[in-house]
């Protein structure tokens, strides 16, 4: 009985373990995350442990997705999905990575179509809406709304039988990462979510929750989530937020985007990017207020995040010879704030989504040109052709 109400003082923030002074892992769950170094003999054993094959022989393209964050902008993740679903589009992915809002989204397109009505109700259906209100909000200096809010969102979803089927598909090669932002060493974490759901039981339920809301743990907004961990056999503590505050959004790990024997794990591979936000620019007077300026400067920074994050991506796909399919939300003049929760916005957003995703206007496909932004030249072949119907 101690114990658990030193646990509840701890989360709720009035006690807190030192962080770890070097490498730390999680008792029970040996390498269930991803830290790779420069060196050539970390990076092949990330490459191993991810089962990058090394010569693809079958014929099935092997298609790598990756979700963004973008906080309620993961209604249109969500529809992309599922219109592509709709459309008999949709790809078996064989490694889905996501961040924040993306990381919810990523074991719902990791497990694939049949998951489909559980992920469009965990955006439209107006849970959102009623958890993430000003009952909600948190009266501790973690964040404006409470812990519990974030995680009564996502339990419902995130249960035994999901753990079950992640493991299931992992055992079969398949790879599911998420990225969370260690506070305290000031770097972003990988977590093979697979290796964590084939341990089993409640600890692997518990941990694969506690990864997911992490991930979507944007500072200010909600309070950190902590991870006991051990060091030299020293119970210590790591604070883990949002993933976007480091990594917008990954293909695999930064060190492996560097890697020059990668291409040769990557033949016949298709790079997807969803990303849940605006990219282009939308001026517009700032309110003179504290909120509005702060949820201004979130969606700022989100932006030019994700502009830089594209970037790379563009250029390290070019570099690999890797076909690369971008889509983003298409700017509206009545889009609302990504920080809007309400759930007529949301059902706008997946709607929209699912039109383009049934209608084949959905992907984009940038050029690396050095001369400009890739984002640039994804946004200007998009709009060369103009914006679809119902988009």
């Amino acid at each position: 009985m101690a114990d658990e109400k030193h646990s509840r003082s701890r989360s709720n923030g009035f006690v807190r373990l030192p962080a770890p002074t070097g490498d730390a892992e999680i008792p029970g769950f040996h390498g269930v995350r991803l830290t790779v170094e420069e060196a050539e003999e970390s990076l092949k054993a990330a490459a191993d442990s991810l089962s990058l094959p090394k010569v693809l022989v079958a014929r099935e393209d092997f298609n790598i997705l990756a979700i963004s964050g973008g906080a309620a902008g993961g209604a249109f993740g969500a529809g992309v999905l599922v219109g592509l679903t709709a459309a008999g589009a949709r790809p078996d992915f064989a490694i889905v990575t996501g961040v924040s809002t993306g990381a919810l989204i990523a074991p719902f397109a990791f497990l694939g179509p049949a998951w489909d009505d559980q992920l469009c109700d965990a955006y439209t259906g107006g849970h959102a809406a009623k958890l993430l209100s000003i009952g909600g909000l948190s009266g501790n200096l973690g964040g404006v709304f409470k812990s519990e809010q974030l995680e009564r969102l996502v339990a419902p979803y995130l249960n035994e039988a999901m753990l079950e089927a992640v493991a299931a598909r992992h055992a079969k090669g398949r790879r599911l990462l998420v990225a969370t932002t260690d506070l305290d060493s000031q770097r972003t974490v990988i977590w093979n979510m697979g290796e964590i759901a084939a341990v089993g039981g409640p600890a692997a339920l518990r941990l694969f929750r506690d990864v997911l809301v992490a991930s979507a743990s944007l500072p200010g907004l909600f309070p950190p989530k902590r991870i006991v961990v051990e060091a030299d056999g020293v119970a210590c503590e790591e604070m883990h937020v949002d993933g976007g505050v480091a990594t917008p959004l990954f293909v695999m790990p930064e060190a492996m985007l560097r890697w020059k024997n990668l291409r040769h794990r990557l033949q016949r591979s298709r790079i997807y990017v969803i990303v849940n936000t605006v990219l282009e620019q939308a001026p517009r007077t700032t309110p003179n207020n504290v909120p509005a300026i702060l949820i201004r400067t979130f969606d700022t920074t989100l932006r030019f995040s994700y502009r830089q994050a594209i970037s790379m991506t563009t250029n390290f796909c070019a570099a690999h010879r890797l076909p690369l399919s971008i889509t983003s939300i298409w700017a509206e003049p009545a889009q609302g704030s990504m920080m809007s929760f309400d759930t007529a916005s949301m059902k706008r957003t997946f709607d929209a989504a699912f039109e383009r995703a049934m209608a084949g206007t959905l992907w984009t496909t940038p050029t690396a040109d050095p001369a400009r932004p890739a984002f640039l030249g994804a946004l200007m072949s998009r709009w060369s052709a103009g914006p679809p119907s119902g988009g």
